[in-house]
């Protein structure tokens, strides 16, 4: 287990400057972390390179992107695809692991049985193709940077759900089933479809990591040598310290069933630090955007972040432009001071602090801890004015954005390898 590193001082900029590169190793979707690091980068006049995941056609082909879909992506841009995991990648005997999993049903998926095998062989070819279109790409790259820039390589890959139909309704149960629809997190941990996912996550989240660092290393140490400076950012999630009770204490969100993944990309950036290369895992607060959706009450923890602002905010102006803009969303009677006392009452819960152990992370849901979340959630919900507008919503800009400078300017040399980002760094930063 990695020793909580919290970071607490705005950073100081960093040297990066115009004509500096900021190379996106993965697509950048809206509403989304890396936003705030490119609108950063762009402040300083960094050049960003934009990449994609490429797209799949309806006979499972990848393919880089067509004239259509390049049309408003700023330039550089280099259109490989660099789509990670193995869940569509066919096995020698051409059938895919999502084929596999493409007759079963709902009743069925606990006892599922899955070829091992050609998931071994999926996985492999996946993880070749990934690694041949990472090459093409780093060659690529070589040509849209300047002689003497500085380059910050920024891992955006995150995720690897499985792209077939069986898998969502499971993974709404997991994550928001109540009653008869529950289905404990371990349920699907000890199914052979959760070791699947599980392995598909890591592919995709911490093995990109570390086929990025090693590929890109002839690249980097030519760079080194003339004088330049390279590091590697990528994103993680490992809990967050928020605001309880007036205090800063780490708390998370459970079960983050991806956090196995995100703790093999934490053990790669520690040992690539060990051999002197700049990189560091920011693991971030929870924000509340499209991919996170389906992790409901993962945004509860979000919401002490008002609290925060009006304690720590680095510009009192603007952090009380963000607090309008708040309250503009809540009901009328509905204050900061009702929010903050709620959430001090579910995040020092007996039931929250018994699935709240670091040492223990990520540890597996229980049916009357998720079913006290989602109704935190839906009650927090229900206190402004249209539920489809969200103060969680604005607080996450202000999380994209704080983020962003505390890990553009914190790269040039990371404090440590694997480093937290809790609520008062972000209010700091504001």
């Amino acid at each position: 287990m990695t020793q909580l590193f919290p970071l607490k001082e705005k950073p100081a900029l960093s040297p990066y400057k115009k004509g500096d590169v900021l190379v996106l190793f993965g697509e950048l979707f809206s509403r989304g972390y890396a936003n705030g690091l490119v609108e950063e980068a762009e402040r300083r006049g960094m050049t960003i390179v934009r990449a994609t995941v490429g797209r799949r056609e309806k006979d499972g082909t990848l393919r880089a992107l067509n004239a259509e879909e390049t049309a408003n992506i700023p330039q550089p841009f280099i259109n490989v695809p660099l789509e990670a995991g193995f869940d569509m990648e066919p096995a020698t005997n051409g059938v895919t692991p999502c084929d596999q999993l493409a007759g079963i049903k709902l009743g069925e998926w606990e006892n599922a049985k899955l070829d091992w095998k050609a998931i071994d062989e999926s996985q492999k070819a996946g993880s070749e193709r990934f690694k041949k279109n990472t090459e093409i790409f780093i060659k690529e790259l070589e040509k849209h940077i300047p002689a003497g820039a500085n380059v910050l390589f920024a891992h955006l890959m995150a995720g690897g759900v499985p792209r077939t139909k069986i898998i969502m309704p499971i993974l709404n149960r997991v994550c928001k089933g109540t009653g008869d629809r529950h289905v404990g997190s371990q349920a699907l941990m000890d199914s052979e479809i959760g070791q699947f996912c599980l392995r598909n996550f890591k592919e995709v989240t911490s093995e990109t990591f570390k086929h990025l660092v090693e590929i890109s290393a002839p690249l980097r140490k030519k760079l080194e040598a003339s004088g330049s400076h390279v590091s590697y950012t990528a994103y993680g999630y490992h809990g967050t310290e928020v605001l309880i009770k007036n205090d800063y204490k780490w708390q998370t969100y459970t079960c983050y069933f991806q956090g196995w993944a995100k703790m093999a990309l934490e053990d790669h950036s520690i040992a690539f630090a060990k051999q002197g290369i700049h990189c560091c895992v920011y693991n971030c607060p929870e924000i509340l955007t499209n991919s996170s959706s389906v992790f409901q009450g993962v945004e509860v923890s979000l919401y002490p972040l008002v609290t925060a602002i009006q304690k720590d905010a680095g510009d009192k102006k603007h952090g009380e432009q963000v607090l309008k803009q708040c309250q503009e969303l809540l009901k009328d009677g509905v204050t900061f001071e009702h929010i903050k006392a709620f959430t001090d009452e579910y995040l020092t819960n007996p039931l929250t602090l018994e699935f709240t152990k670091y040492d223990q992370w990520p540890q597996h849901t229980r049916q009357d801890q998720m079913e006290y979340m989602l109704k935190s959630s839906d009650y927090l919900f229900d206190l402004h004015k249209d539920q489809k507008n969200l103060i969680t919503a604005v607080l996450s800009e202000v999380v994209f954005k704080s983020c962003g400078y505390v890990m553009l300017h914190d790269s040039w040399t990371p404090k440590s390898p694997v480093a937290w980002l809790g609520h008062d760094i972000v209010a700091r930063c504001m």
